[in-house]
């Protein structure tokens, strides 16, 4: 491809709230353009890498013995309406209606599309399992794209869904699929870590996610220095060990305290007692019904609102309680009780078996209670782990110190189960007993912006990208200095530009008339992995100057020797 012809060229600047390398690079670089907040255009060099990303995925699905396939765009709600996701995973789910009245849902994620798919066949025990996967555009509703390709409204997604007989069948698919996603990202230069994650509106018991350790990542999990142990901040297991578990029970009293003993910090100040002492109150609403829910729990710890949902049943359907909603109660903020309010749901944390005598959980202007014990004086209806591991907690059991770190979701791997075949008549398959039974299914997910994105985030430096050979858009570089006074380095440019393309190598030829650090800066920051330069220096010595964007030195590498010189370099790339 010659640079002159190429759509997209490198900009200099872009504006100054795009913080995030990824973003800023691939704008700077001509790779993408936003449409509208969190749709992207991919431009010539973009979709080269794209094209490349996914074709590393295939590979690598097909040889784990998947099959690929294509789903529509646009699926029938009332396949939602089946799973009553229209419920759960609503407040992003994009919707609308063609000429006829029918709806559809714009798919955001299919299983719901992919079990269709399966029911209209005739299947036995004979056929399972099977893995059929796809490549293709996804529609969320997002309430905030942010970092360019990190979290879009709209991207290309692989979606792979497995049909077993049984969870052992399904347990081995999932550790294959878990070391075929290891492969991928090994190829794309990525270094994942696999944590434990929840399963969020998808539905199932358990998931793992692969993240790529960035400061800039939404994921945010907790991890032993061994590695032994890491999992998702929501779903996290931690010790929590007893604040006084010596102490004997002392009777229950109401007991006066001055109208200044606001928040938690007040609290301390006035009784001289770390926080944990005290009970502290969450308020949610269910946003489906209506219905409020009081989350209690120790006071040094913080409610998960995913564990939460979880512990209920809920996930999707919480928001945080209003002052409005707390009035209806006949409370507000600060004087929620632990107990009591009628009308109201109580669900308390694990943590509350972990104190004797509380302070606190029933709260008027100038009074309050002391000496509360959880099962003596009160109960929640529920008694869970919804608590947020706190940095510097122990893991459970063990008690190894647990680290928090960030990092970029890359891709996922979930257990359904019969969450979906339960749930969608005719998910079936005939059984060795003649007896039909529901299908045991997994599903497994790679964003493949997301995952580019990510790749950026780990290899570039301050002069711009630096793209592994699986996944850059060209594997040369090419370009010549002088050529605008000198037709020889200008005509021999053009040779050696038709020589390796006619030899299979894939070229980037910057022949623009151009400044000699306009087109190196550019080749910088395009990123491709191996620069060629021709100008009167090397060809007086018969060749081109070599220089990989990995490493700083160049040096002289003569025409005779060039093709063997690439082909070594990509084999011991590969």
């Amino acid at each position: 491809m010659r640079y002159s012809k190429l759509f997209g060229k490198t900009i200099k600047n872009v504006q100054s709230e795009i913080s995030v390398a990824s973003h800023r690079l691939l704008l700077q670089g001509g790779f993408i353009r936003e449409s509208v907040a969190g749709r992207y255009y991919f431009l010539p060099l973009g979709i080269r890498v794209s094209d490349k990303m996914i074709k590393v995925v295939e590979e690598e699905m097909n040889a784990a013995g998947a099959q690929k396939l294509i789903t529509p765009v646009l699926h029938p709600l009332e396949l939602w309406e089946e799973t009553n996701r229209t419920r759960s995973a609503g407040f992003e789910l994009m919707t609308v209606k063609d000429q006829r009245g029918a709806r559809f849902a714009l798919g955001g994620t299919a299983e719901e599309m992919m079990v269709d798919l399966v029911r209209k066949f005739t299947v036995s025990y004979k056929d399972l399992p099977f893995n059929i996967y796809q490549f293709s555009p996804k529609f969320r509703d997002e309430r905030r794209a942010r970092g360019g390709l990190l979290r879009t409204r709209e991207f290309i997604m692989k979606d792979a869904y497995s049909f077993h007989c049984d969870k052992e069948d399904f347990e081995k698919e999932y550790e294959n699929m878990g070391n075929t996603y290891k492969r991928i990202f090994k190829r794309v230069g990525l270094n994942t870590m696999v944590v434990e994650s929840d399963n969020g509106y998808i539905g199932g018991e358990y998931c793992h996610e692969f993240v790529v350790e960035s400061d800039i990542g939404e994921t945010k999990f907790l991890t032993t220095d061994d590695g032994s142990y890491a999992a998702h901040e929501d779903v996290a297991k931690f010790d929590r060990g007893e604040v006084n578990a010596k102490e004997k029970e002392k009777p229950f009293e109401i007991v006066e305290q001055p109208e200044w003993v606001q928040s938690m910090e007040d609290n301390e100040k006035h009784y001289k007692l770390p926080k944990s002492h005290f009970l502290k109150n969450v308020v949610y609403k269910n946003r489906v019904t209506g219905e409020i829910l009081i989350a209690v729990i120790r006071g040094d710890l913080e409610v998960n609102k995913t564990k939460l949902e979880r512990a209920l049943n809920l996930v999707g359907e919480l928001e945080d309680a209003t002052v409005d909603d707390l009035k209806k109660l006949g409370t507000k903020p600060g004087y929620v009780h632990s107990w009591g309010h009628k009308g109201a749901r109580y669900i308390g944390d694990i943590s509350l078996e972990s104190v004797k005598n509380f302070i606190g959980g029933q709260k008027e202007e100038k009074t309050d209670s002391i000496n509360v014990n959880y099962g003596r004086d009160f109960k929640c209806e529920v008694l869970a782990d919804i608590a947020l591991a706190p940095e510097d907690a122990a893991t459970a059991g063990s008690k190894k110190k647990l680290t928090a770190r960030r990092g970029i979701e890359v891709g996922n791997i979930f257990q359904l189960g019969t969450h979906y075949s339960s749930k969608m008549a005719g998910a079936v398959f005939m059984d060795k007993d003649n007896t039909e039974k529901p299908y045991y299914m997994g599903c497994y997910g790679i964003g493949i912006g997301r995952t580019i994105a990510a790749v950026l985030e780990i290899h570039h430096d301050d002069k711009g990208i630096i793209w592994p050979l699986s996944i850059a858009p060209f594997t040369i570089h090419m370009t010549t200095l002088g050529s605008g006074t000198s037709p020889e380095i200008r005509e021999r440019g053009d040779k050696l530009y038709q020589e390796l393309t006619a030899a299979g190598y894939e070229v980037l030829y910057d022949d623009r008339d151009e400044h000699a650090g306009t087109k190196l800066n550019d080749a910088d920051l395009i990123g491709i992995p191996l620069r060629l330069v021709l100008s009167k220096k090397t060809l007086e010595k018969q060749g081109v100057e070599w220089k990989l964007r990995t490493e700083k030195e160049a040096r002289i590498v003569t025409f005779d020797q060039l093709v063997k010189e690439i082909d070594a370099f990509i084999d011991a790339s590969r």
